[in-house]
């Protein structure tokens, strides 16, 4: 129906979950914007590292970590990278979106099956929105306990704060384009980098994680194309 595709289009835009939990992270949860891992894009991390480390699985968000807003190509220079990911922990990759998946949005699944078919990612299917939620689907998803994946998304308000209050080890990389972006969403963009700097630089740090206390020995230099 034309007016879920329109109520879905503006909910992607506006967030009410992201806006309520992200309240609570500028008034004292200031660590849960803070990711264990902040790097360009994903060739630079060590696959084999986290899997020597013990984490078992790797959850992607989609646009603008994978690929361009709304797009279902993975951005091309990232194919190698995803493809390491892939040999290092099998099937054990997914991906966890704000679009595809989330059946506010996705409430055919259209989106989630044409985004699997063309990247070869299962895509979690779930009901609350990031950072709003638990881990239980995805928990479900790969048989194990949260605190044994990886979360690697672009948005420090959403991916990493909803990664880090769930146990996840966070990744952040910078968006692969913003020319797409509604101008909304580049601005809150802009709001959450400034923030995650200004905090960086007073000296909070973000979580710790069991499995890898020194964030940087998962970080590398990209693989040349």
């Amino acid at each position: 129906m034309w007016w879920k595709d329109l109520r879905a289009t503006l909910s992607q835009s506006i967030n009410v979950e992201g806006i309520s939990l992200s309240a609570s992270v500028l008034v004292k949860d200031h660590h849960l914007i803070l990711p264990h891992v902040l790097v360009p894009d994903i060739r630079y991390i060590d696959w084999g590292e986290l899997q020597r480390r013990g984490f078992k699985g790797v959850v992607f968000d989609k646009d603008n970590t994978i690929t361009v807003p709304y797009s279902l190509a993975l951005w091309g220079p990232l194919v190698s990278s995803i493809e390491r990911c892939k040999s290092v922990f099998g099937n054990d990759i997914a991906v966890f979106s704000n679009s595809a998946g989330l059946f506010e949005y996705d409430h055919d699944d259209s989106k989630a099956r044409a985004l699997e078919k063309a990247v070869g990612i299962e895509v979690i299917r779930h009901r609350v929105k990031k950072p709003a939620g638990t881990a239980e689907e995805i928990e479900k998803h790969f048989g194990c306990k949260s605190s044994q994946l990886v979360m690697v998304g672009d948005r420090p308000f959403t991916d990493i704060v909803y990664g880090n209050q769930n146990g996840l080890l966070t990744v952040l990389t910078e968006p692969l384009s913003l020319a797409e972006e509604p101008f909304i969403v580049r601005q809150v963009r802009k709001l959450e980098m400034s923030l995650l700097n200004y905090w960086l630089k007073r000296g909070i740090k973000p979580i710790s994680h069991d499995l890898l206390p020194d964030a940087m020995e998962c970080v590398k230099d990209p693989t040349p194309l």
